[in-house]
């Protein structure tokens, strides 16, 4: 049986509201283990002071470097004896999941009676990096946790100044708007810089992340240094038995309102049957017997969100593939970024295009660990060192699709354009 409960009226307000709260689950654990009871002490108390308590140190596994985030209680008496000895440990082990986040019951269940053996039982479904968070344990069961679970097939992700643990949508299992094979991508990728992740040795954190399409559902465009997102690049296809379905519910109103308005580059326009003409980037769908819905692809610039309310009516062309885009990343020294294009498009659909895929990722890491200062991400090296210094760093080409932000000053300076017109007819003429 587990110790008695401490008083905790700050955290019972958290269940006062109308949300699940995560009071309650540690609760429940508390009622069988005296490491959760302390756990739940010393969080009221960093509530009433309105302090943290933990401080980091060493803690691993054999023959790994990181993937163990240490965490030791600073609530101590005079003796400097811990106030809550039961949780004086709360180590957290991240372990890498399986690309697309596929799980069975019975692996589930088995993680589950791993934890309640060597661990708080808490399990959090998934960090931001992707990790599965396996949260309170002490430095004693640190290594016969770890070796339980890798038994079971799973291996330790990133912590610390290392390539962090992955991350890719569910994607073509499930999703139709995929345009590559996501969950090949992440594990070919991150087999091959498994010793990045296992013994950290870069300035700071570097992550990679995978989605299937312009949804991002995996968030790489914001919250990765590198991340892959799928596109297409010829015309968007049309399913008009969907896209009648989706006017008979909807109507036009909410054609307008939800689909044409909200067209980014102003891309789609509804048309009588009589008034469309036929040309070679032009997708039309059927509305009903009369309405066309008219896609310009010149003008798409793939963000998906139509594809998204006519569901099953629109969807991606047949010629797909991924952008990569460098740099994206929550605070830090230069406030949050999203990602850089720097491949506006890639083919992925054979061996080769998956090996030029870990090459350039190779070449990005290795960049990043020789020119990054320390406690500095992708984006903040790139900001610092110049984009085109970059690029020339990891050989890729410059191309006008790489584009940060659009222009904001609509003003060009035109004085010595004749000058210039001058000097090329110059040259041109004397060339003949």
């Amino acid at each position: 049986m587990a110790k008695k409960m401490y008083d905790t009226p700050l955290l019972d307000q958290l269940e006062s509201g109308p949300w699940p709260s995560f009071v309650t689950g540690l609760k429940r654990l508390a009622k069988d283990k005296s490491y959760v009871v302390d756990l739940l002490g010393q969080l009221e108390t960093s509530y009433r002071t309105r302090k943290g308590y933990w401080k980091g140190g060493t803690v691993g596994v054999f023959g790994y470097g990181g993937g163990v985030i240490p965490r030791f209680t600073e609530l101590k008496d005079e003796n400097e004896k811990p106030l809550f000895p039961e949780a004086a440990e709360f180590h957290t082990l991240r372990v890498q999941p399986p690309a697309g986040m596929h799980y069975d019951t019975a692996t589930l269940r088995k993680m589950c009676d791993v934890w309640e053996k060597y661990g708080s039982g808490l399990i959090a479904f998934h960090g931001q990096s992707g990790d599965i968070m396996f949260q309170g344990c002490t430095t004693d069961n640190v290594q016969p946790a770890f070796d339980a679970l890798n038994e079971m097939g799973f291996d330790l992700g990133g912590a610390g100044p290392a390539l962090r643990t992955s991350m890719s949508c569910v994607g073509a299992a499930r999703c139709e708007l995929s345009c590559y094979n996501e969950a090949k991508a992440l594990t070919s990728v991150i087999n091959a810089n498994l010793d990045d992740m296992h013994r950290p040795a870069l300035p700071y954190k570097f992550k990679f992340k995978f989605s299937g399409c312009g949804n991002d559902c995996v968030n790489a465009i914001q919250r990765s240094d590198f991340a892959v997102i799928g596109t297409w690049r010829d015309n968007m296809q049309i399913n008009n038995g969907y896209a009648r379905k989706y006017y008979a519910e909807h109507g036009m109103t909410d054609l307008v309102n939800d689909v044409i308005a909200r067209c980014p580059t102003k891309a789609i326009q509804v048309m009588k049957k009589s008034e469309v003409k036929s040309a070679p980037h032009v997708s039309v769908a059927e509305l009903d017997d009369e309405l066309r819905l008219v896609i310009d692809n010149k003008d798409c610039v793939r963000c998906v969100h139509c594809l998204n309310v006519i569901r099953g009516g629109l969807l991606p062309g047949k010629d797909r593939g991924i952008s990569i885009l460098v740099g994206g990343k929550g605070v830090l020294k230069i406030g949050a970024t999203m990602g850089t294009v720097v491949v506006p498009f890639m083919k992925m659909e054979s061996d080769e295009d998956f090996e030029k895929l870990n090459e350039l990722a190779r070449n990005v890491l290795d960049f990043f660990a020789e020119n990054a200062l320390e406690h500095e991400r992708t984006g903040e090296m790139i900001d610092r060192i110049g984009l085109v210094n970059f690029l020339e760093g990891v050989g890729l080409p410059v191309d006008a699709n790489m584009v940060l932000e659009p222009r904001s000053n609509p003003y060009v300076r035109t004085d010595g354009w004749d000058e210039e017109v001058a000097k090329v007819k110059a040259q041109k003429s004397a060339a003949a």
